[in-house]
């Protein structure tokens, strides 16, 4: 690859990390080719952008972004690849299920909405986040609950006092 080559994959790597809000960072070496298979199934099935990257094209890419990616330029040695989503918890998710068959992949950072993540440890904790649509359709449910709650009441009561009036005026 010469020079020009060079600088264009960066330049795309730029855009790329610059126009997305969710990011992994995972080691995915000593998959044979039958499960790299698996995994960027899984991967497109999820709505994941799964590609192999060099760590210095990576780091030149993340110095060369506007977002500030803390710590994730120390864990960039060995084989990293890189997920994009535009769902926080997905990548987490498609990790953990390919993991029950599977060691790897391995997660070495990730990058939720300005949060950065740092390690394999984190991988519970990256499962539990909630989705904007999950976190709206709860706020919604929790908004809706006492008012359909009231309603029943109303319409139960009603119906008791009604129930009672009707039989008070025919004794």
């Amino acid at each position: 690859m010469n020079k020009a080559e060079k600088i264009k994959v960066i330049d795309n790597l730029t855009l790329s990390l610059s126009s997305s809000k969710n990011l992994y960072l995972a080691d995915i070496s000593g998959l044979n080719a039958s499960q790299t298979s698996d995994l960027r199934r899984a991967c497109y099935k999820a709505n994941i952008k799964l590609s192999v990257v060099k760590n210095t094209m990576l780091s030149r890419a993340i110095d060369a972004s506007d977002k500030d990616f803390g710590e994730i330029p120390s864990v960039l040695k060995g084989n990293t690849s890189l997920m994009f989503s535009d769902t926080g918890n997905a990548p987490a998710k498609v990790i953990k299920e390919f993991r029950k068959k599977n060691e790897k992949p391995i997660l070495k950072a990730a990058y939720i909405e300005e949060a950065v993540y740092i390690g394999d440890s984190q991988l519970e904790a990256l499962v539990a986040i909630k989705s904007r649509e999950e976190l709206v359709a709860e706020v919604v449910g929790l908004l809706q609950s006492p008012v359909k709650s009231v309603i029943s009441a109303l319409k139960s009561s009603g119906n008791n006092l009604s129930g009672v009036l009707k039989t008070l005026s025919e004794r």
